[in-house]
């Protein structure tokens, strides 16, 4: 062995082949290995330890750690104190390696404690805990001696802290019982004062017990004389009662007369009302059949106009619109939808380009118009409804051609003219009672309509009522 391994076998642990070797000598002391302490760690010294055990755990490779110790290799410091503080002291005390890698970590982070632990030195402004812990993973020459003190100062210290704390109590203590006897003196006080005023309450009661004995005999005295006026009342009411009910009987059989008489008066307007109205029925029949027959003779056909026909505004083919009504954000359930269509006579209205720029703005206007009116054809086939689709049509160049489809009316508004305005005038020319439903988010369209009798909806719910089917 050369000079240079020889000086530094004899400074300390030096990693060979990936594990620490045990220091071999300290300063003319014995061999740290035979010295072994005749009581369990300190408490204080034991946490220590394992707190710089735990520190130093994620450094060391998993191969190096014992088995017991490898599951808690990827927690942090702290879990690794709380939950295997009790693995890494076994660990610790019972295999040396293990504790050597403990103590080379150690070494690199307090080496000048390691220092002057192994030259035999005790640092002066070191805490007594820290140098205890690290001459226990060291085993310097008298570490036992160095852990014991560390214990016993820490005893010494958790005694001056009890008593510091057993003072601080005293002295709180005393505050409080010198507070609560100043509290009980202003509670007697107090106590002094309310006896004081309950007595002379008692005396203004008994006062008034002694006026309201006097009230009681003089009330006493005019209840026995309205008792006796009362008896004599009860004799006068039992003979007037004796009259009333032989007038009440006597009544009784009169009215029982007038019913009588009365049914038999409304028998005989039951009987004229019965013939009556078998003449009006015949009557009613008889004009009935008379003008299907002059019906019939006047070939008459059957009128298929209807008072939204009589509007003024364009039909497809016929004029140029092509400006697009405002978009509206409101949403709501299609079976409302449903429950409107489903009135007998019911007339739905709809504002196009506002349900088409709400539903699909990114198509053409063309596409948007023939997808609105195929939904509005189907909804119409189901409900057997009235549908009027209304589009705005004033700054169109090109006339519109398309054929509308079956069961929807289809009308552009005229040049100078809105849809709204169009809306609002097949609203009006409906008769006073018919039902109306005009689909426009428009805040001034559904005001409008609403005004004149009829029903707004939303154009979101048109639109979830037809991607419904």
């Amino acid at each position: 062995m050369d000079a240079a391994s020889q000086a530094a076998e004899s400074q300390g642990p030096v990693p060979a082949g990936g594990e620490p070797a045990e220091p071999t000598a300290d300063l003319g002391a014995e061999p740290a290995a035979a010295e072994q302490l005749d009581r369990p760690l300190p408490e204080g010294v034991r946490r220590r330890v394992i707190g710089l055990a735990a520190d130093a755990l994620g450094g060391l490779p998993p191969a190096d750690l014992p088995p017991t110790l490898r599951p808690y290799a990827k927690f942090t410091p702290a879990r690794r104190a709380k939950y295997a503080g009790t693995a890494l002291a076994a660990a610790l005390e019972a295999e040396p390696v293990f504790r050597l890698r403990i103590a080379d970590r150690l070494r690199l982070g307090q080496p000048d404690l390691v220092r002057a632990l192994e030259t035999g030195q005790v640092p002066g402004a070191a805490e007594p805990l820290d140098v205890a812990a690290a001459a226990y993973l060291l085993r310097t020459s008298g570490w036992t001696r160095l852990v014991a003190e560390a214990g016993e100062e820490a005893e010494r210290a958790g005694a001056q802290d009890a008593a510091a704390e057993a003072a601080r109590l005293v002295e709180k203590l005393q505050e409080e019982l010198a507070a609560t006897r100043a509290a009980a003196r202003a509670d007697l006080e107090r106590q002094r004062a309310d006896s004081e005023g309950i007595r002379k309450e008692a005396e203004s009661l008994r006062k008034k017990v002694r006026s309201l004995e006097s009230d009681t005999r003089r009330a006493q005295a005019e209840a026995r004389k309205l008792q006796a006026e009362l008896a004599a009342a009860a004799a006068a009411a039992g003979t007037e009662r004796g009259v009333a009910e032989s007038e009440s009987r006597r009544l009784r059989h009169r009215v029982a007369e007038l019913e009588s008489a009365l049914e038999a008066s409304r028998r005989s307007a039951r009987e004229g009302r019965s013939v009556e109205d078998m003449r009006l029925r015949l009557l009613l029949d008889t004009v009935l059949q008379s003008a299907q027959g002059l019906q019939r003779e006047l070939a008459l056909p059957i009128t298929t106009l209807h008072p939204a026909d009589l509007v003024d505004a364009v039909v497809p083919g016929s004029a140029s619109p092509h400006d697009v009504a405002r978009r509206g954000l409101a949403e709501d359930d299609p079976a409302l939808l449903d429950q409107l269509l489903a009135i007998p006579q019911v007339h739905l209205v709809v504002d196009g380009y506002n349900v088409t720029k709400t539903g699909y703005p990114t198509l053409p206007l063309e596409k948007q118009r023939l997808r609105l009116l195929g939904g509005l054809a189907m909804l119409a086939q189901r409900t057997q409804a009235e549908v009027t689709c209304v589009f705005d049509g004033q700054d169109l160049d090109v006339p519109v051609i398309m054929a509308p489809p079956r069961g929807v009316r289809v009308r552009f508004s005229r040049t100078g003219q809105t849809a709204d305005e169009l809306i609002r005038q097949l609203v009006r020319a409906e008769p006073q009672g018919r039902p109306v439903v005009v689909v426009s988010t428009d805040r001034e369209v559904a005001d409008g309509v609403r005004k004149a009798g009829a029903r707004p909806v939303a154009s979101v719910l048109l639109l979830n009522r037809l991607s419904r089917g």
